[in-house]
């Protein structure tokens, strides 16, 4: 172990707001499993290795471990330690998925928070900390404490001979606390039990960031419009109304949503059979689709959806909401410079050449910002590739077309929860 304590010089570095950063061969590396050392503020470098007096969760039966040096496997090392403080900020689940893959033996979520709560001073002591060897310093460029600054309750009466517990301190060293073996089973029962829980902060962050600036904008309106008057609002739709009338062509079209299908002849859905699928809820095999129409598609296809509702009389309204399909950008830039803001699905077979012409060509940007749908047989194992690319994958019959109907509805289930969520304007 190294002559400074490396749970202390971490601790340190905290409280003087210095960064925990990771080196390889002396220079920074943002990735802690790709690092060799790390460095704690600006007195320590130690090897990521370098075991902490941290003890890790062992069964009942297994016997306390005190020292670091002579079963270093019993303990934490530092990379674990300071990936738990770099990682205070992040929610469980993206802690967790850092964590398996950037250290060998990290710190679980039960032993997470009382990590924090020692390297920011709230707690003093816990009972998975070991106590200090002797041959370590208590921080980097810091004398050990003496009886000088010790409390008068500390010292204990003089022994015969005149030599008192004050005076062996100062010329060796301290006795190291060992807690009590009844009371330290009954902890490590207590603890086996326990359940971590959940607080309105961590109930309430969600993985996703959402975006609420239409809503805001739209309060907005609303609030200018109530401070003007009652008749503000009128008068001012009646203006806007009159000088778009005066003025040929200032009209904005509608927006229409933009589904983007792959071109792949091995997909399951292609512009020749998608009208018919999504129109109807009747899947054809695109092959065949292909023979029906003469060989011949367009470039955009449009495709009605049918909604119905019940108003507040009780009457059922029947509404079409219309969205286009496309195979590929050359289509997609005839919609104009904003074509990319209107995309709301992309419809991928797992090939990733796809997506090269794209404006987000990486899988995962991509499917951040539009919703990813992966539809594949039935019969079909689950696709590896698309394991991580955040797409819903949805299974079609190969025989049965009675079921269609119910994949079409979940098909369009997905992709309204996604628009209302991040595209609310294409909905109306």
């Amino acid at each position: 172990m190294s002559s400074v304590d490396p749970l202390i010089a971490l601790q340190d570095a905290i409280k003087r707001n210095e960064a925990i950063t990771y080196l390889k061969d002396g220079a920074p590396v943002q990735s802690l499993k790709a690092a060799s050392h790390v460095k704690l503020g600006s007195t320590a470098v130690m090897p990521k290795s370098t075991p902490t007096r941290w003890r890790r969760p062992t069964s009942d039966k297994e016997a306390v471990a005190m020292d670091p040096n002579a079963d270093p496997s019993k303990f934490f090392a530092l990379d674990a330690i300071a990936l738990t403080w770099n990682t205070r900020m992040e929610p469980a689940a993206l802690y967790m998925r850092q964590a398996t893959t950037e250290v060998v033996i990290y710190v679980q979520l039960t032993d997470r928070r009382p990590v924090l709560d020692w390297l920011e001073g709230k707690i003093q002591n816990h009972d998975r900390l070991a106590p200090p060897s002797q041959d370590v310093s208590t921080t980097p460029k810091t004398p050990p404490p003496n009886a000088a600054t010790l409390p008068s309750s500390t010292l204990s009466p003089s022994k015969p001979g005149g030599t008192t517990s004050a005076q062996q301190r100062s010329g060796g060293s301290k006795r190291s606390y060992v807690p009590d073996a009844a009371d330290l089973e009954a902890v490590k029962k207590i603890r086996a039990n326990e359940i971590e829980l959940r607080d309105r902060n961590t109930v309430l962050r969600g993985v996703k960031v959402n975006n609420f600036t239409q809503i805001k904008e739209y309060v907005a309106q609303l609030k200018s419009a109530a401070k003007g008057g009652k008749g503000s609002a009128p008068a001012a739709a009646a203006s806007s109304a009159s000088n778009a009338a005066s003025k040929p062509g200032s009209k904005k079209p509608r927006i229409f949503p933009i589904i983007m299908v792959s071109s792949s002849p091995t997909a399951l859905l292609t512009l020749h059979n998608i009208k018919k699928f999504l129109e109807e809820s009747q899947y054809e095999a695109s092959e065949i689709a292909r023979q029906r129409n003469g060989g011949k598609t367009e470039d955009m296809i449009p495709i009605y959806r049918r909604k119905t509702h019940i108003d507040s009389s009780g009457k059922e309204i029947e509404t079409r909401i219309k969205y286009f399909a496309v195979d590929g950008v050359d289509a997609l830039a005839k919609f104009g410079p904003d074509a990319w803001d209107r995309v709301v699905c992309v419809m991928t077979t797992g090939q990733e050449w796809q997506f090269k012409p794209y404006k987000w060509t990486e899988p995962k940007q991509l499917f951040h910002n539009v919703k990813g749908i992966y539809f594949s047989w039935m019969s079909d194992p689950p696709n590896p590739r698309i394991k991580d690319w955040n797409v819903s994958e949805l299974k079609i019959d190969q025989y049965k077309r009675h079921v269609d109907k119910s994949v079409v509805a979940h098909f369009w289930r997905l992709l309204d929860g996604w628009m209302q969520t991040h595209k609310p304007s294409l909905l109306s």
